[in-house]
Order: structure tokens, then C-alpha cells, then sequence
């Protein structure tokens, strides 16, 4: 179990709880997933049921989830042992990588849109276009707005869960640490796994308003961990 962070005296601070959703089957087949729907798999389940024990002794005071599929069958699993609501916030969802890619395997995005996979074999450090998607400006107005908007309805020192997945919290997280969201990603997110971000009062200038104290926390999961590690690359 991580050591957890005492309370910063004189500090008011909420925590956003962010979670990436636990083992789909998509995840299994290593498909690029998006919006598409993959349901959880066996393991997935049992992820879910470990971090739902997890969470219970925070405690937290509010749940919020992605609505697509995999992301609420999370949620529900929490929400049924914490005695919570889900709310769902459709601005949490994944980054929309458009009909041409979305569902498929690398594989077959290798047969039918070479150039992503030339992209990401490359040196550059931006991700690559794909065809019909989301586009990185949109992505980053509504996961920002989402953040916020949460942040902002809940009083100090409450733990909120955010049921989400890999993208909107490694584009957060690049937000609050300061850097622009590219390549290579310098942390990984596994499945069921918890980013904690502290959000202060604004009480003290010289504190920073949003802090980051903890990434990829799966220690809960460990016995069970899937093989797909978003990020670090």
C-alpha cells in the first residue's frame, strides 16, 4: 500500500481521483478503440471489483464517468459497493480517432493507413493525424472544461472518482505539469489504475492551484494487471 501524503497544513484541497477504466476487450486485442464499444473482459471484471475496494477506504464522495461502455461498467461496479450515483460527463469520453481507424487492430491499421504507423515509428514529436478524427484542439477545450466543471462543484478535502480513459488523463495530466501534450509520453497508465491531482484552494499564491501527487497507482491490481500499458512511448 503507497504511503499516503499528508494534508498540506492550511490548505483547503479536493482531490480528483482519475482512473482509467478497467480491462476491455478491445484492450485484450490491442485494437485502437476510441468511442467503439468493448465490453469488459473476465479480468477486466475482477480489476474493477479490486479497485472498487480500493476506493472505499478514501472514501470518495462522488462518482463520474465516461459514458462509453467500458468506462460505465467500471463505474457501476464502484458506484455499487461506495453507495454512489454514476454521473455521466460525456466530455470525459475518449478521443474520437474517427470511422477509418476506430476498432481496429494495429495490424489492420498497418494494412489500411500505413502512414499512422510510419508516423508513430518515426522521430516526430506530435501524434499523427488520423483521417475523420476529433482533432487535438476540441480534445483538449471539452477534457479541460470537464476537469474544471468537476473541480469546481465540490468542496475542499472531498475525493471524487473520474472514470475515464488513457487520453483525457494524459492530456490533463500534461496540462497540469506544464507540458505540451506530444511525444514520447513520460509516464504509462494501466487499466483500473489511480492519478491522483490536488486542487487547492488558491488560498496561498505561492502554492500552485493543481498539483499532481501520484501516477499510475495499481498496486491493487497487480495480480491481475492486463498488458495494455497506455503511454510511455
Amino acid at each position: 500500500m503507497p504511503r499516503v501524503r499528508p494534508q498540506r497544513q492550511g490548505l483547503v484541497t479536493m482531490r480528483l481521483l482519475l482512473i482509467r477504466h478497467a480491462e476491455s476487450q478491445g484492450n485484450l486485442e490491442r485494437r485502437l478503440q476510441g468511442r467503439r464499444e468493448f465490453p469488459l473482459t473476465m479480468r477486466g471484471v475482477e480489476q474493477a471489483q479490486a479497485l472498487a475496494e480500493r476506493l472505499v477506504t478514501l472514501p470518495v464522495s462522488a462518482l463520474y464517468s465516461s459514458p462509453v461502455g467500458r468506462a460505465m461498467q467500471t463505474a457501476e461496479v464502484i458506484a455499487a459497493k461506495a453507495c454512489l450515483d454514476v454521473i455521466s460527463e460525456p466530455r470525459l469520453e475518449e478521443y474520437d480517432f474517427g470511422d477509418a481507424v476506430s476498432g481496429l487492430t494495429w495490424q489492420e491499421i498497418r494494412e489500411n493507413e500505413p502512414a499512422i504507423v510510419e508516423a508513430f515509428r518515426s522521430d516526430r514529436a506530435y501524434f499523427p493525424a488520423y483521417p475523420g478524427s476529433e482533432g487535438l484542439v476540441a480534445f483538449q477545450g471539452r477534457v479541460r472544461a470537464a476537469m474544471h466543471d468537476i473541480a469546481e462543484r465540490h468542496d475542499g478535502r472531498e475525493s471524487v472518482a473520474v472514470i475515464t480513459h488513457a487520453g483525457p488523463i494524459t492530456l490533463f495530466l500534461m496540462d497540469v505539469l506544464g507540458r505540451e501534450y506530444r511525444r514520447p509520453i513520460p509516464f504509462v497508465l494501466d487499466n483500473a489504475s489511480i492519478t491522483t491531482v490536488e486542487v487547492n484552494d488558491g488560498a496561498r499564491s505561492h502554492v500552485p492551484r493543481v498539483i499532481v501527487t501520484g501516477i499510475n497507482d495499481a498496486c491493487h491490481v497487480n495480480h491481475i494487471q492486463s498488458q495494455d500499458r497506455a503511454g510511455g512511448t
